[in-house]
């Protein structure tokens, strides 16, 4: 799949808001941890999720997908073996090794796929689960976890890297049974509060939500329940920077009660403007200047997914600006396409950039290197003079719903062709 973009169109208009990606897959993982039907509502068509549900069908999940509302009944789980094939494509699987290990006691998977964006590895999973006592036996990309001495005891971890996945996976892990954890250096992203509220509406035991310290106390049986995913923040900022960047004006609704100041102070410091009506948000820039630095952090600070759009941002606008990213090693590297397309940017380490702005940038053919690069570049070529080509757009749709019928409805010259392998 590409995109064809044509830039120089000023983007304004209204869309709506989707749902947070990142939360779909620990609130579907506590799906499979009762026999009653659980219902998710605004839940993002994203490619991510089609592998996701095909995942679950494979583990006997009863699965009917209607619009944004996603019914799930886990009445049994048939096997406890994650399938290869299809884990191998999605890092957020991930968090169904939890679910299984806390419902079935034992959990068979494989090394997560995804972007490659850095190492990512799995480790701080591994010691977590190993900590609350399960035994742990892995062959090359396979592993195998076991709780052998059952689902008793009382546990007191301390997260040694702050992982929103491994917080997510001993939670799971822990809510059934006889297991208490008190789980310290907890992240406290929405996500992981959107999975707590959701355990608590079907019977969860867990106190300190919000907080980096979580008291979990298992119980017999979860039941059913219907909850609603909140909003996905990284796309409230990304469409806040594509009106910045064009000179546009975007309302963007369905706004809801999730925090926006980690995405949206950041941005304020370059000139947008944002203002808030009744679940919505304003976001427009007369004048684009660049701070000294950006740098990413965990929640509530700058969220990492953010920074290749912020970059971009950083090229429409006037001074230098240094973009720290210490979380992963090779978020930076896509910037060779940014620099290909004419912004000037001197890469200082794998976490460091300067960015020097404005800079009009012309149209090229890009590839998709993962999905937040992928969108960083689709806005540079909103941009941009001339025509852009972005190949591998698939990669893009994997974490933004209906990218292309948005930016259309906001006035951008964009048009998607599927390729024939």
């Amino acid at each position: 799949m590409k995109y064809i973009i044509t830039g120089g169109k000023k983007l304004e208009g209204k869309i709506s808001i989707s749902g947070n990606k990142n939360s779909v897959f620990p609130c579907v993982a506590a799906a499979l941890l009762t026999d009653q039907e659980v219902i998710l509502e605004n839940i993002s068509d994203l490619r991510d999720t089609e592998v996701l549900i095909q995942i679950l069908k494979k583990l006997g999940v009863k699965v009917v997908k209607t619009g944004s509302t996603l019914k799930l009944q886990a009445q049994e789980l048939k096997s406890a073996t994650l399938p290869k094939e299809l884990m191998t494509k999605l890092r957020g699987s991930m968090v169904l090794v939890g679910a299984i290990l806390g419902r079935a006691g034992k959990v068979h998977f494989y090394h997560p796929g995804g972007d490659v964006i850095g190492q990512r590895s799995i480790e701080a999973h591994l010691d977590g689960f190993k900590a609350l006592g399960a035994s742990l036996k892995r062959e090359d990309v396979k592993f195998t976890l076991n709780f052998n001495g059952g689902k008793e005891g009382e546990y007191n971890i301390f997260l040694s890297e702050s992982s929103v996945t491994a917080c997510e996976n001993l939670i799971l892990a822990t809510v059934l049974g006889d297991k208490s954890l008190i789980l310290k250096n907890c992240p406290k992203e929405p996500h992981v509060v959107d999975l707590c509220r959701m355990l608590l509406q079907m019977g969860a035991e867990i106190e300190g939500i919000g907080t980096d310290t979580l008291k979990v106390t298992g119980v017999k049986k979860l039941k059913g329940t219907k909850f609603t995913i909140g909003i996905d923040y990284i796309e409230v900022a990304t469409y806040a920077v594509a009106a910045a960047i064009t000179g546009g004006k975007i309302i963007v609704s369905g706004i809801d009660s999730t925090d926006l100041d980690p995405v949206l102070e950041p941005l304020k410091r370059f000139g947008i403007k944002i203002e808030h009506g009744a679940k919505a948000i304003f976001a427009t820039a007369e004048k684009l200047k660049s701070p000294s630095k950006i740098t990413t952090n965990i929640w509530p600070g700058l969220p990492t997914d953010l920074m290749s759009v912020i970059i971009v941002l950083a090229t429409q606008s006037r001074g230098v600006t240094i973009c720290h990213d210490w979380m992963y090693e090779s978020r930076m590297f896509f910037v060779d396409k940014l620099i290909s397309m004419g912004a000037k940017i001197t890469i200082a380490d794998p976490h460091r950039v300067l960015v020097y702005g404005p800079d009009r940038l012309k149209g090229r053919e890009l590839a998709t290197p993962d999905i937040r690069a992928g969108m960083a570049l689709v806005l540079a070529s909103l941009v941009a003079k001339g025509e852009s080509v972005i190949n591998q757009a698939e990669l893009i749709e994997r974490g933004y719903e209906d990218v292309v019928g948005k930016l259309l409805s906001l006035g951008a010259d964009i048009k998607k062709i599927e390729v024939l392998k």
